[in-house]
């Protein structure tokens, strides 16, 4: 068994579903979120007890900073284990152009992809640091898309896209402040995945989707990796958008 809990938020299914279960199969005790999702929650749970770990679910709106701070704080202390790790892959998105999406829609993907990220991160970083001279010990591992980083033009997902470049602007800003304090951030950036909304497959250089195992595995290199590891973006793309 590790010695730290991991939280996961959006885990009920698809790629947050997928990280949890790659945590529980490390050793990691896993608190689940979900917001509406009560029986995917469950299973995911039933899942992670099956790896042989302890595993619970915690609802949540993440867009309310209040209910961002009771699930970390529930996280925290549910296993008896000190919360080490924070994967944040919840978030919405929306396909439409630019000029006809409704204002009700733009603010919801800034609450739910970098509002969500911040409140998150802002309720964890002071638990994960060390206290009495002691080294802290945190792994942050927000979610991007693949482009994000590289400012592409996406008309058709200008909210999602503008968010999801704040969520790395967020992470890096947190890397540089927390690098002595032995808590490391970092951004995986999937592409089109196998559980994607929209899937061009031919415009991906692989030929194929990529899988939410794959997504799950790129998590884990920043979860069990070193803290000097920090402050980087991996695109799970299948080279799309080189």
């Amino acid at each position: 068994m590790k010695p730290h809990a991991a939280l996961v938020t959006g885990s009920a299914r698809g790629i947050g579903r997928g990280v949890a279960l790659a945590l529980a199969e490390a050793g990691y005790s896993v608190a689940v979120h979900y917001r509406s999702s009560a029986d995917d929650a469950a299973e995911t749970v039933r899942l992670c007890l099956e790896a042989g770990v302890e595993a619970d679910a915690f609802q949540a709106d993440l867009t309310s900073a209040d209910e961002a701070a009771a699930l970390v704080a529930w996280a925290h202390t549910r296993f008896d284990l000190p919360l080490g790790v924070l994967v944040n892959v919840v978030g919405n998105y929306v396909h439409r152009r630019w000029d006809e999406t409704t204002l009700a829609e733009w603010h919801d993907m800034f609450d739910s992809n970098l509002n969500a990220a911040f409140y998150t991160c802002r309720a964890a970083v002071p638990l994960m640091r060390g206290e009495g001279g002691h080294p802290g010990f945190g792994r942050i591992v927000n979610f991007g898309y693949a482009g994000a980083q590289s400012l592409l033009s996406r008309p058709g997902v200008v909210p999602y896209a503008v968010s999801k470049a704040g969520v790395i602007a967020l992470t890096k800003a947190i890397a540089r402040t927390e690098a002595k304090s032995g808590i490391s951030a970092n951004v995986v950036s999937p592409g089109v995945i196998e559980t994607s909304v929209s899937q061009p497959l031919t415009e991906i250089p692989a030929g194929r989707l990529g899988t939410v195992a794959e997504v799950a595995s790129a998590v884990m290199v920043f979860v069990e990796g070193s803290a000097y590891l920090t402050g980087q973006v991996l695109e799970v793309a299948g080279g799309w958008n080189l």
